[in-house]
Order: C-alpha cells, then structure tokens, then sequence
C-alpha cells in the first residue's frame, strides 16, 4: 500500500487547498497520472501519482486543506502490504504532521510575506495536535504559536488580535500585519478596544459605521460599506483576486513606497527591432517583442547597482546573489500573476525572448508550474501593454523594488546635432520606478532607473541578434 503525500510545492509554501479529485476510490490509476488538483497562495497545480495501483482512501475532500508532507490518499500498489487506517491508529497520523510543521518554521522565521488567505479547515482526517489552545476557546496553529513566541508576543496580545481565518482565526498575515503595526508604533488592538468600550472614549473620534465592510483579510483594517444601488450587481472576489488584494495592501503596509520618473529616448531600439524582427522569427519562430530588451537593461542596471537586488529580513538584508527578475502579466481573468525568469543575467537576448514568451504563453493558459513563480529578486510589470504612459506599481514583496515601462510614444524632442538644436520626432517612454525606502533611498532608486534608461538609449542599431 502506497501512501500519497502532499509534496513540496515550492519555496515558502506549506500548505495548500484541494480543489477537485480526479479520480474516485476503486478507480485505476496509471504511474504519473494525476489524482487530485490543488490550490497554493502561489499557483494551482495537478499532484499525480508516483506509482501505479487503485485509489483505495481519500483522506481529505474538496476544499480541505493539508499541510507539506500529510498523507492525501492510499494505492494499492498490489504488493500485499496493507497500510494501518488512520482513524485506528493516531500516532501514525500525528507523526505524519512532523514534516508539516517543520517545512513552515522556515517560512516563520525568515517572516516571508504569505499571500494565502485560505486557512487549514476542521477536517476528520486532520490530527487535533495541528491547533492549539489560547487563554479563551480560542485555537492557534503552530505556525502562529511559533512566530508569536520569537516575536515576543504575549498570549494576552494575541488574544486581541483580529483573526481572518476560519471562525476568526489567526493566520499568519494577521500576525505579520499585527508586527509591522507594533514596529511603527500602533496599537492595533485599540480599534477592537474601542469597539467594545465606544461610551469610554468620548473624546476618541467618531466611530466607523456598523456596517462598516473589512478590507482584504489580514490587516486589521475597516473601509466604509459602499452604496448598493438598485439594479447593482453583487460579485464575491474569486480565490486569486482575494490573494492579490491582500498581497497588495500587505506590501503597501509593510514597505513605505517611493517612486522615481525618467524619461528615455528609444528611438534607436524602436527602428533595430522593426528591422529584425521579421527575419528573427523566420529563424526563431519567436517573436521579438520589446519586453526581452527592457529586460536585458535591467540586469545590466542590477549588476550595476546590486544593492536594488535584496529583500529584507527583520532587521536584516539579504544580497541576492542570483538575478531573478519577476514579469507581470496579465491573465484573460484579469487577474495578475508574476512568473520569474531564473538567472537572467546568464541570457543572451536571443535566450531572453524565448523565456519571457515560453512564461507569458504558460500563464495565460494556466500551465505555470509552482517553481515558475518562486524566488523572484526584482520585477518588471509593462504598464504600456495597455497604453498606459506611466504607473506607480506595487512593490511585489519580499522584494524592495519594482519598474513599470509606460508604452513608447512619438513626440516631438529637441535634438542636438552638429549644426545645433533641432526638434525632431522621437519615440520615447517613461520608467517608474517604485522602491522600499527602508533600504533603499532615492539617490539608489533614482540613479539605477535613470541606468536602465542609458542602457536603452545607447543601443546598438547595427546589433545582431
């Protein structure tokens, strides 16, 4: 008997959310096949089977979620060897939690901002030793446990603390967001405070509307209830919608956000690219978009200014050595998702293409694995795709920076020549670059954006490729 186990998804994931079984107890399953569809904070994916055998249990349904390492089902293998049922036996279903709780340690450690806002759900199959105790009936998973006890966060604040997930669970967002409020300086248990003592605090200013709505879970944070018309239309976020609101209010919450403008002058990639283009994808079969070269004056800017390639740890930093550069795309959804190019800086640009098209084809057809969105260093989202001249992004945390690229215009631009000034008509874009100015300052944000800028206006026009 073949016990399935939830696999290591990826960096920083520690659990994930069954979406649908595809196949059913009794059913057949071939070596590699897939039996079931997850959900991480990440990316969906399929778990197939490394061996062949008939599917005999399911210990989880849709919707549940398991943690690294939980066993998910029981095959048959047909090699007589019988597994012990879990509900007869619970000391092998607590020792299967071990490499759960210890795959999320890391992730508590190095306070990686997490994104998931679905929490582990009460299940039969799940061992009572995944929850603990607080001062009240309230439970707290070991993760929250843990990072509550490294932080020093005493039972008493934990108990105030707001909680997102299911029956008002702390998660861990909610803990990060609770830290980063306590470093600036603000009680976050104060709103719950003057909730439930309004006739205390007179003097205290006015009180948000009972029906007051909560914003993306994790934050502890109220927004005004909207105005519902008559013949408005009511939606619920989907899964990933939620995911990236929270991700965003967390990261604008944690980093205090500046961002840098310049203007570049690509008129000299504008007319290589339309001379190359045709024959390149005659002999490449790629397309050769504008995305690729931005790109390659990014990594030359990195390498630069490498002090823009880092992510922060409490009070550490952390220098990448690797340069993982993330791209923004847009989904048919409308969501947003951000693949990484691993190692950019060993690409030629003909390398640089082929990746940034094999990654952007993939995530608009779902087919991104959980490996093709982890360990981004930095990241570029092309606000021009839709027309757009320039953008304030978001930074995508853990990391401490962020370019947008506004769409290539033709304007008029004074150009200096040999017989003088004259005006002339160029095509020219804007660079925003937004940056955690924790550790990084406006003189590190502002000369590595204005490198990438000479980068792509001393381009070679007469470059092959």
């Amino acid at each position: 008997m073949f016990e399935l186990t939830m696999p290591k998804m990826g960096e920083s994931v520690a659990e994930a959310t069954i979406t649908q079984w595809l196949k059913n107890e009794g059913d057949s399953i071939a070596l590699d096949e897939s039996v079931l569809t997850i959900a991480t904070d990440k990316v969906d994916s399929d778990i197939p089977s490394p061996v062949a055998g008939v599917l005999v249990k399911k210990l989880f349904n849709e919707n549940d979620v398991i943690q690294v390492g939980q066993v998910i089902a029981h095959i048959d293998t047909g090699d007589g060897k019988a597994a012990a049922p879990a509900a007869s036996n619970p000391q092998p279903a607590a020792s299967s939690q071990q490499p759960a709780a210890s795959s999320e340690q890391p992730a508590a450690a190095s306070q990686q901002p997490a994104t998931s806002s679905q929490q582990p759900q009460a299940s039969s199959h799940q061992p009572a030793a995944s929850v603990a105790k607080g001062s009240g009936n309230r439970f707290y998973s070991p993760l929250v446990r843990s990072m509550a006890a490294q932080e020093g966060v005493s039972q008493g604040d934990l108990d105030t603390i707001e909680g997102s997930g299911q029956d008002g669970r702390v998660t861990k967002q909610d803990l990060l967001a609770y830290l980063a409020q306590r470093a600036s300086g603000v009680n976050l248990s104060a709103p719950k405070a003057a909730a439930e003592a309004p006739a205390a605090s007179p003097a205290s200013a006015p009180a948000l509307p009972s029906s007051a709505a909560a914003a993306p879970a994790g934050h502890g944070f109220k927004a005004p209830a909207p105005t519902v018309f008559p013949g408005d239309e009511i939606r619920e976020m989907d899964r990933m919608r939620k995911l990236i609101a929270d991700h965003m209010v967390m990261s604008k919450h944690v980093a205090p956000h500046v961002t840098s403008f310049v203007e570049a002058d690509v008129t000299a990639i504008v007319r290589w690219r339309e001379k190359v283009k045709s024959s390149y994808e005659k002999r490449e079969g790629e397309k050769l978009t504008f995305t690729p070269i931005f790109m390659e004056a990014v990594v030359k800017a990195i390498k630069d200014f490498p002090n823009i390639n880092v992510s922060v740890d409490g009070n550490n930093i952390v220098y990448h050595k690797p340069i993982n550069l993330g791209m923004a795309t847009a989904l048919p959804s409308g969501n947003l998702i951000v693949p990484v190019i691993k190692n950019a800086d060993r690409l030629s640009l003909s390398g640089m293409t082929k990746e940034v098209n094999e990654l952007a084809n993939r995530a608009r057809t779902n087919a991104l694995k959980p490996d093709d969105i982890q360990g981004g260093t930095y990241t570029v989202t092309n606000v021009g795709g839709f027309g757009n001249i320039l953008g304030t992004p978001i930074i995508n945390q853990p990391q401490v920076a962020i370019l947008a690229l506004g769409a290539i215009r033709k304007m008029p631009a004074v150009v200096e020549t040999a017989e003088g000034d004259v005006i002339a008509i160029r095509h020219k874009m804007f660079l925003s670059h937004s940056y955690d100015h924790r550790v990084v300052d406006g003189a590190l944000g502002g000369m590595f954006v204005r490198r990438v800028a000479d980068y792509l206006e001393q381009w070679d026009p007469n470059r092959e490729i």
